[in-house]
């Protein structure tokens, strides 16, 4: 049934654009989009386009699957960079389910990646059971947000959050944002190990200057508070946006934090302390954090911060390069060596690897010569959610999905790979 179902990338023509548009739109159970063909094309081609990495299962004209990557490069633990393709759009029509053209178009996606350099392959899961059986692992934990009771939590603790001298926090328009946005992002996330580069289109889509298709609401412009340092520099940013309630004529009003960038704990905690401090505002709402983030010890009862957790991961990676994606990253200042015996059934990552670490922060991981001993054994899936520092390999071996084969090599192998700060990816894609 299949021989008639092509998989190929789409042509840069407003026919293959806007039928595989609408093929998404079915696939994530949006009522489809009839009568906006201009804004589709407008969107899709202004969204970091290229077609080669926009894959479609194609019956005769008609767009039956979608799969699309994007470049981005990836934080690791120690503030470096690797290349990753970036999985989007994932899709069958509900009418060609189980017919095996998830499996074509993720085995072509991932040879393309392969044929790019990229050694890791990044996606978003909307369930749980799937991605795993092409090797995906969750690297970076469920996501954690706060809903702070202003009243009941006292605001932040009266040392916590003052503007250093010469310092300011002063709201920007949407034109400044796209000017100065980019460049503190770039320098935000080379500080926060799992997170991704911010493609340049997207600046015009979370400004209201590139809208989506399907939408007939108007983009109403969030706030921006910007934080400079006294030599004018922008050290942070928060977006938010704020719900105007009262009771009994009382401001009861919700400020909800979109974005919070800092470079800085001196930046950030005077943003925290601008944000608590809005007039007729009584309840602040984060909906995403660091897993790792002391927002709540900031206040003066860390009680009135209730902490919401979506049951859902946030990012999950494949491997496809070991070595650039393990010597691409820092390691804690733990002497060891540890070899793993790793399962690939799409052969990528097969084979035993020997990881060394120094004790000084550097580490090498290289393929181990033949007749190497193993000391865990693991299939690529749960190696991928262990690159980051963010996965415990113990628990990982208590739900059996890694097993140790040397004595203490588990404890090993999670003090060389844990991480002090925990991953965290602040952007979907």
């Amino acid at each position: 049934m299949n021989a008639a179902i092509d998989i190929r990338t789409v042509r840069d023509d407003d026919h293959d654009l806007t039928e595989w548009s609408r093929a998404v739109h079915t696939g994530f159970l949006s009522p489809p989009v009839e009568d906006d063909v201009s804004k589709i094309l407008a969107f899709l081609r202004g969204l970091a386009f290229d077609p080669s990495r926009i894959i479609g299962a194609w019956e005769g004209d008609h767009c039956v699957g979608t799969y699309r990557t994007y470049g981005f490069e990836l934080t690791t633990p120690g503030g470096g960079s690797v290349p990753m393709a970036g999985v989007s759009a994932v899709t069958v029509q509900p009418t060609h389910r189980r017919r095996g053209l998830l499996r074509r178009m993720m085995t072509a996606g991932l040879e393309d990646a392969v044929r790019r350099g990229e050694p890791l392959a990044g996606l978003y899961a909307a369930e749980h059971g799937i991605y795993g059986r092409f090797g995906f692992g969750r690297a970076v934990a469920n996501e954690v947000g706060y809903d702070v009771d202003l009243n009941r939590s006292g605001g932040l603790r009266a040392e916590v959050g003052a503007l250093a001298p010469g310092a300011r926090i002063d709201l920007a328009s949407m034109a400044e944002l796209r000017k100065i946005g980019p460049g503190l992002h770039e320098r935000w996330r080379r500080t926060q190990p799992g997170t991704v580069n911010r493609l340049p289109d997207i600046w015009k889509v979370l400004t209201g200057e590139l809208p989506g298709p399907g939408s007939d609401k108007p983009f109403e412009p969030p706030f921006v508070a910007v934080h400079r340092d006294a030599s004018g520099t922008v050290t942070g940013l928060a977006v938010y946006a704020v719900e105007r309630r009262f009771e009994n004529g009382t401001p009861d009003g919700v400020l909800k934090v979109d974005k919070l960038f800092a470079l800085d704990t001196a930046t950030e905690q005077a943003l925290w302390r601008y944000l608590s401090e809005v007039d007729w505002v009584r309840h602040l709402k984060v909906p995403r954090l660091q897993p790792d983030s002391a927002l709540p010890l900031l206040l003066v009862n860390p009680r009135g911060a209730r902490r919401t957790e979506a049951p859902s991961e946030w990012l999950w990676l494949r491997i496809l390069d070991p070595e650039q994606v393990f010597n691409g990253r820092a390691y804690r200042r733990v002497p060891g060596r540890t070899v793993f015996e790793v399962a690939d059934a799409l052969g990528y990552a097969a084979g035993t690897w020997v990881l060394e670490t120094d004790g000084e922060g550097g580490g090498r991981l290289t393929r181990a010569a033949q007749g190497t001993a193993a000391d865990l054994a693991l299939d690529v899936s749960a190696w991928s959610a262990l690159c980051l520092g963010g996965e415990s390999t113990p628990r990982l071996v208590e739900a059996g999905l890694v097993q140790e084969l040397t004595p203490g090599a588990v404890e090993l192998a999670d003090l060389q790979l844990r991480t002090s700060a925990a991953p965290f990816c602040s952007d979907g894609f």
